[in-house]
């Protein structure tokens, strides 16, 4: 018995020893494993961060051998994000806003020598065709109408356009000879403002435009002349030459005035013909920052650029009133004018031309990034943009460059923007039916397009990366 016990024992001896080293060498292993894991990690992280960069970028001396990986664009099976509508539609539409009429007086020219009067003229029009806006408003009898939003919504879309006109004319105020706006001692005779800010309905709101335009208007050399208090008794623009209120104010009944009984018609038809005026500007405004790049004058590019970004957030603005029109009035308006869509892709925005095209231009100074940064694009497809664009961005020795590209992927921001809210506009004033539920239709295309500036997108997706990882 004592001799089997002693073999028990020792069989345990025996079997705790080989466990313990069958543990001891586990352990090794594992510890081994770390360490290669550990290699294998530090040397991946090496390759994805490379420390020497900060020493580099603090230095502006940024790697030949840099690679940024795009990403994949949104694929969508439609041919053409952006086009217009059936010619037929097209020109229905601009039939009812009188859209030849208000072209003759947009594209006058009654001072060659000044600058922006392709600009300021229809910027200030569509001021002139709101305060008619604001009359009918105040004039509309209907006991349903929500006239204490409408006076809100409306006041806020008067400030806006003042605020626009006013960056309009510091710009200008830069140019001290022949090119400058015509002015005169005369207050406008013709504008409908000074009867707006007498009258009991109106009263309230047109005293406030005034302030609005006395406040937005003092950092310029000269005022709008609209019977605004003029404290500091600057010069007056010359507001009835260069708007023409009394044109703007012929123009004030649509084809359908004498034959279609709805009050909604008047504010559908003013609505838009306030649209297509900032559409019409913002178009000559890109057409200015397109040669002032390739003039090289890059901060007046960036001035003008942002001026662009703000009409898209105000075009939304516009469209936003359609919400305030009565439902059944506004439908009714709809069947007497026979506005119908015409297939997925017929969004009814689609109808202006001016859109189409204002949306074109704003996808188009993708092409001005290389004249921007003052490279080629590699034909091979490398990195030299995306390079160029983190050497800006780390230098920071030119502010105007940095300013006018953040511009640019402002505009595109609340280019698609507009398009995403003009989607959902349409289902709540009209009914979902109206609205494509695919994901191929143009206006869902436009917003779900990958960055037009896939250089600038890499740039600081890269540079993000770096300085996270550095944290």
């Amino acid at each position: 018995a004592l001799s089997t016990s002693l073999s028990i024992y020792t069989l345990l001896l025996v079997s705790f020893s080989t466990h313990n080293n069958s543990i001891r060498i586990i352990k090794k292993r594992r510890k081994k494993e770390n360490q290669k894991v550990s290699k294998i990690a530090q040397r991946d992280y090496t390759k994805m961060v490379d420390m020497d960069w900060k020493r580099k970028m603090l230095s502006s001396e940024l790697s030949s051998k840099l690679h940024v990986t795009i990403p994949s664009p949104f694929k969508v099976p439609v041919s053409s994000p952006i086009s217009c509508s059936a010619p037929a539609a097209c020109s229905a539409y601009e039939l009812y806003l009188r859209l030849p009429e208000l072209k003759k007086l947009w594209s006058s020219r009654e001072f060659p020598q000044w600058n922006d009067e392709p600009i300021l003229k229809p910027a200030l029009q569509a001021l002139e065709i709101t305060f008619r806006l604001v009359s009918s408003v105040c004039s509309d009898t209907r006991p349903y109408t929500n006239h204490r939003e409408w006076n809100r919504r409306l006041d806020s879309l008067v400030t806006n356009q003042i605020q626009l006109i006013a960056v309009i004319c510091e710009v200008e105020d830069e140019e001290e000879d022949e090119r400058s706006a015509p002015l005169d001692d005369k207050r406008s005779s013709l504008s409908l403002l000074p009867h707006l800010a007498t009258w009991r309905k109106s009263e309230a709101l047109g005293r406030k435009i005034l302030c609005t335009i006395d406040n937005e208007m003092r950092r310029c050399k000269y005022t709008l002349g609209l019977g605004e208090q003029n404290v500091s008794n600057k010069p007056n623009l010359r507001y009835d030459a260069v708007c023409k209120p009394n044109e703007v104010y012929s123009l004030k009944d649509n084809p359908y005035a004498d034959h279609i009984d709805n009050e909604e018609n008047q504010t559908l038809y003013v609505l838009h013909q306030i649209l297509e005026s900032w559409i019409h500007a913002s178009g000559n405004l890109l057409r200015r920052i397109n040669t002032s790049i390739e003039e090289g004058r890059f901060g007046e590019a960036a001035s003008d650029v942002y001026l662009v970004e703000r009409i898209w957030k105000l075009m939304a603005e516009i469209e936003d009133l359609h919400v305030l029109m009565d439902p059944e009035d506004f439908l009714k308006l709809k069947k007497q004018l026979q506005i119908k869509s015409n297939g997925q892709n017929d969004a009814f925005c689609f109808r202006s031309r001016g859109l189409v095209e204002m949306m074109k231009m704003t996808k188009d100074l993708r092409e001005k990034v290389p004249a921007v940064l003052g490279v080629e694009v590699d034909p091979t497809g490398g990195p030299r943009l995306q390079e160029a664009v983190m050497r800006l961005y780390a230098t920071k020795g030119d502010c105007d460059k940095v300013h006018l590209l953040q511009g640019m992927q402002a505009v595109e921001a609340a280019a698609k923007r507009f398009f995403f809210a003009y989607k959902q506009l349409v289902a709540v004033v009209m009914g979902s039916a109206e609205t494509s539920q695919e994901s191929c239709d143009s206006l869902s295309q436009i917003f779900m397009e990958p960055t037009y500036f896939p250089s600038l997108d890499a740039a600081k997706t890269f540079l993000g990366e770096f300085w996270s990882h550095l944290g």
